[in-house]
């Protein structure tokens, strides 16, 4: 079963359960035991072993992934000290005057996603903690929130030239300028582009796809968490001793980002005289935001003290209130990463790199088109971008280097692009998972409203390649493809009226 299809049916058992039974604990472990089947030819010890040593022991041994927990962690703390201490709740009745409507809190959503473009995990969990009073006062649904903070957090991060995901690109690149690639794709990063079009578009047009629009409905309603369950949720609501203002909340969200930047530039030796830029792209964004992170944390709770806004007993009680709150999206990270170990132990990389390398050669202009749609798959199955970027942006190179550099490019940018659309579809994809616990909102009913919105946008972005393969045109073809997203919202919403009004 070594390098076959065999070897993409753990995570396709997974994530088709996931969506048919709504429950993804089990989903993920089903696919786990698949894969340690499949690996161990169904001997049962051998599968035992090899789903306990090689799968979760090894993921949870390694120093990224604990970085990324331990991280959770600090922000679910700090999460709910700005809670108890009443900055949450003093930041959204701030809100509540000055943003006027949910269509206002949404894009505000949308510019601090924008802002927030060094690492994925870290703007899913900022962003949600910060807007969350603000939407939630709006009566915007947790799907909704969701989905804004998951469409900003990789399509924001892979365009831009100073992130975690850049310096990841760069690394995959062998003999050639890695970060001069990664800026030269970023005009041809179609679905990325066109999400936040597409996004932003919705939002204005008030167009709201499939079962979105029922939460929606259902949130002005019954408040903004209705039909939305949501598991070990840290409490909204000012602690009895909490007389929170505005600043109880902003200053230490203000510390968190500058103290992970200066984390991840410092683990790329920054403060060793590198440049910023190569600092960056050398960071290691795990360490850096758990370096930055306990400075955060440190740092308010001696603000806090000093304010006199919180008992120190308090403020200590926080700490595994906020470790609850993160619970459901470490298990469900542990177990999707575990799935990958499976995956990678039965050759799922080797498969498509085989794959790719005998089919793809003939469509020489299709293959902008062809990448697109592998990393599209590839990333879904197992739930990770950079996983994707290390498998098919090497064969890109391999094909093109030395014959076509824009055909290279473009490929570079689809390889790219299908990487964030699958890992934006896959429920166990590290930054879905992380959007969930942003947004306090069930990670399976997220995934379930996200999926139209991201399924359409890669439509329009698989003919754009297209065109793309054939003028070689990037703003021509971006104007294409926006057009294709208007007009799409458009339709839907003159339907939508049609059917409302029969």
């Amino acid at each position: 079963m070594y390098a076959t299809f065999w070897a993409l049916l753990p995570p396709i058992i997974a994530i088709a359960l996931a969506l048919i039974t709504k429950e993804v604990y089990s989903s993920l472990f089903i696919g786990i035991l698949v894969g340690g089947l499949f690996y161990a030819g169904f001997n049962l010890e051998g599968t035992l072993t090899h789903i306990v040593n090689e799968g979760f022991i090894t993921v949870l041994s390694d120093s990224w992934n604990v970085g990324i927990l331990i991280f959770l962690v600090i922000l679910g703390a700090m999460v709910s000290m700005m809670n108890k201490v009443g900055g949450s709740a003093a930041f959204g009745q701030w809100a509540q005057k000055h943003i006027k409507s949910a269509v206002g809190a949404q894009l505000a959503t949308v510019a601090l996603g924008v802002l927030i473009f060094v690492d994925d995990y870290f703007n899913c969990l900022t962003v949600g903690s910060v807007m969350k009073p603000v939407t939630d006062k709006h009566n915007v649904s947790r799907t909704k929130l969701a989905y804004i903070i998951d469409a900003t957090a990789a399509p924001v991060c892979i365009i831009a030239p100073i992130s975690s995901w850049a310096a990841a690109v760069t690394g995959f690149v062998d003999g050639a300028d890695g970060l001069n690639l990664f800026v030269s794709s970023i005009p041809y990063n179609y679905y990325a582009i066109l999400t936040l079009v597409f996004m932003i578009a919705s939002i204005l047009m008030k167009v709201d796809l499939g079962s979105m629009g029922d939460y929606e409905r259902l949130a002005k309603r019954m408040g903004s968490t209705a039909g939305c369950a949501v598991e070990n949720a840290v409490s909204d609501e000012k602690d009895e001793q909490g007389k929170g203002t505005v600043i109880d909340l902003v200053l230490p969200i203000i510390v968190l980002i500058v103290s992970c930047v200066i984390g991840m530039i410092y683990t790329g030796g920054f403060f060793e005289g590198v440049d910023f830029i190569t600092s960056f792209s050398d960071s290691d964004a795990s360490l850096g935001l758990v370096l930055g992170s306990s400075i955060a944390l440190i740092i308010t709770i001696l603000f806090y003290l000093v304010r006199g806004r919180l008992p120190f007993r308090k403020m200590m009680e926080a700490i595994p209130d906020g470790f609850k709150a993160m619970v459901p999206a470490i298990l469900i990270l542990t177990f999707a990463w575990t799935l990958k170990a499976m995956t990678d132990s039965l050759g799922a990389a080797v498969y498509v790199e085989t794959m790719v390398k005998t089919y793809a050669s003939g469509f020489t202009m299709f293959i902008p088109a062809i990448i697109f749609v592998v990393a599209c798959l590839l990333a879904f199955a197992t739930g990770t971008s950079w996983g994707t970027f290390g498998i098919l942006i090497p064969i890109v190179v391999g094909i093109f280097s030395q014959t076509d550099y824009t055909m290279m490019i473009i490929s570079i940018s689809a390889c790219m692009a299908g990487a964030v659309c699958g890992d934006h579809c896959s429920p166990i994809s590290d930054t879905t998972i992380m959007a969930s616990a942003g947004a306090q909102c069930d990670h399976v009913k997220h995934v379930s409203t996200q999926m139209p919105y991201a399924v359409v946008v890669a439509i329009i972005s698989f003919v754009t390649y297209i065109v793309a393969g054939f003028l070689k045109n990037p703003v021509v073809c971006l104007l294409i493809g926006i057009a294709l997203s208007i007009g799409t919202l458009l339709a839907v919403k003159i339907i939508y009226a049609d059917k409302a009004t029969d």
